[in-house]
């Protein structure tokens, strides 16, 4: 998983997965349950964030034990 943020939307965060593709969710708590599928996405905009910047959302709470360490 992947985790980046859009300089035009920042009450939102954008999630690549290999299993869902492009996620967008609120950056709030228990953002990750509101997610729905981000289909356009300007990419050179975009900028890669550490996953532990979306604490408190739910997002790393759903990644397997491997991912959460890897985030941390």
């Amino acid at each position: 998983m992947r985790l980046y943020r859009h300089p035009n939307e920042p009450q939102h965060w954008l999630a690549w997965t290999d299993d869902l593709g492009w996620s967008r969710f609120p950056a709030k708590m228990n953002g990750w349950e509101e997610r729905r599928p981000a289909s356009v996405i300007v990419r050179q905009q975009l900028q890669r964030v550490p996953l532990r910047m979306a604490f408190n959302t739910g997002l790393i709470e759903s990644l397997p034990e491997r991912a959460m360490a890897a985030a941390a």
